[in-house]
């Protein structure tokens, strides 16, 4: 045995005795220190475990997405003090200057869990969360988390972020992903960087669900934030939680501390899963749908909350987005406690779009239309529509209401909204353009719907994966 190893041993030996530790227990008490070489046997320990270095960085739209924007990230728990330094982006390394940049004190949570159910170490961090305000739409501005010194590696690097346009009427993106859950790393990276890539310049990026597949997996949640790596943290994100998002009746003890989203649900709300945000000429509803089909005693509460929201509506476009689909696409299920309580509230009030996943299929249609297979559909109502974009498929059931359908396809939905228009393309990783639609509505609230030609031809499972 080398010099090195008795001494190692020794003092592991003194550690036992002193402290009266196991082995194993010293391997996962991380004191809320850094303990890497302890952990180099674990599998993707890097994604799991935190350093002073910030990492899991992530922006989230505000009720004032004009004005301000949310930041999380997460560092080892000896940083119990951090700050975000904000500026106006510049052509050179002004923000680098004394007096430029604002400094923002974080609030700062310690927090463990360990995620017994697929054996993971536990994992002690602290989560940092500021909300930046003050800010003036259409500028980019120019921001980094940490703390230390000016030149301290303990500092993230300069993320740029747009703020939406002084014009509430200018067009503006957004790009939607059904649930992405399993396989995160391997297989749901390609889909949002493929995104990305295609539109650069999105404004925000909506989450239906079941972002992950077990909802306290410290390596799944690290294997999402891992596929949109700096994308998170340069494109504002919103997201409603899925059933995978929940262990029991209860949401994942990781949504609030990594997440910072609008507290303006129902009353009885607290954990950022229903709320409401105006973004320039759109309304966008997050709806509980799991928290909602397992506490029957609060769901007249969460609709008349709902009906609250769309009644004093007064701006043009309402998008309401979900987990569980008010017509399900996947063969036996159904979602008909969902449908009946929403389903007079979207007709009511004319919601727009209702974007959903759950059913791990794709689908997209109305129940007014009358006139299937038509290019142009006049006094169209609701579209729903049902998505996928990790890898996790079923089989679906052609039904009336689909307009279109598939299978066996990672999808995601790049949507432009303008003053009288939607534009929604849905297009697969490979670029492929699956579905497309326009929605166009006038002053008066008149709907017009124009189907477009898709490039790809249906694709089922049936057709790859032979039984």
């Amino acid at each position: 045995m080398k010099l090195h190893q008795i001494i190692k041993a020794l003092m592991l030996l003194f550690a036992i005795h002193q402290y009266g530790i196991s082995q194993e227990q010293h391997k996962n008490n991380t004191h809320g220190h850094s303990h890497y070489s302890n952990f180099s046997n674990t599998v993707d320990h890097k994604l799991i475990f935190p350093s002073e270095v910030p990492d899991r960085i992530i922006v989230n739209l505000t009720t004032d997405p004009s004005h301000s924007f949310a930041v999380n990230w997460r560092t080892e728990q000896s940083v119990d003090t951090a700050y975000i330094e904000v500026a106006l982006e510049s052509h050179g390394p002004e923000i680098r200057m004394p007096g430029v940049t604002r400094r923002i004190l974080a609030k700062t949570e310690l927090f463990e869990n360990e995620n017994i159910r697929d054996n993971e170490p536990l994992v002690k961090a602290a989560y940092h969360s500021v909300l930046v305000d003050g800010l003036e739409p259409g500028k980019i501005y120019a921001y980094r988390v940490g703390f230390g010194e000016m030149n301290d590696s303990t500092w993230s690097e300069w993320f740029q972020i747009e703020m939406p346009d002084a014009d509430k009427n200018a067009p503006f993106s957004f790009i939607y992903f059904g649930d992405a859950q399993n396989d995160v790393k391997s297989m749901w990276s390609r889909v949002i960087r493929k995104s990305y890539k295609m539109v650069p310049d999105v404004d925000f990026m909506l989450h239906a669900g079941d972002l992950i597949n077990h909802s306290e997996s410290n390596e799944e949640w690290g294997e999402w934030f891992y596929a949109g790596s700096y994308i998170h943290a340069t494109v504002p994100s919103v997201m409603t939680p899925g059933n995978h998002e929940y262990k029991d009746e209860k949401i994942s003890n990781l949504w609030t501390p990594q997440f910072d989203l609008p507290l303006n649900g129902p009353e009885f709300e607290s954990t950022e899963t229903y709320y409401a945000i105006d973004y320039q000429n759109m309304k966008l509803i997050s709806f509980d749908a799991k928290h909602f089909g397992e506490h029957p005693k609060l769901q007249e509460k969460a609709v008349k909350w709902l009906d609250s929201v769309l009644a004093a509506n007064t701006i043009k476009w309402t998008t309401l987005f979900m987990h569980y689909p008010i017509y399900s696409t996947a063969k036996g299920r159904d979602n008909k406690e969902l449908r009946l309580a929403l389903k007079p509230l979207i007709d009511k009030y004319k919601v727009d779009l209702v974007l959903q996943g759950h059913d791990h299929t794709y689908a997209r249609g109305d129940d007014t239309n009358k006139e299937h297979g038509k290019t142009v559909v006049s006094d169209i109502g609701t579209i729903y529509t049902v998505s996928v974009s990790g890898p996790k498929m079923y089989e679906s059931q052609d039904q009336d209401w689909m307009t279109r359908r598939g299978e066996f396809t990672q999808l995601f939905q790049i949507i432009t909204v303008s003053k009288n228009s939607i534009k929604y393309q849905a297009y697969t990783p490979l670029g492929g353009l699956y579905d497309s639609f326009e929605l166009q509505k006038d002053d008066k609230g008149e709907k017009k719907l124009i189907n477009i030609d898709a490039e790809l031809p249906l694709r089922l499972k049936k057709d790859f994966v032979q039984e």
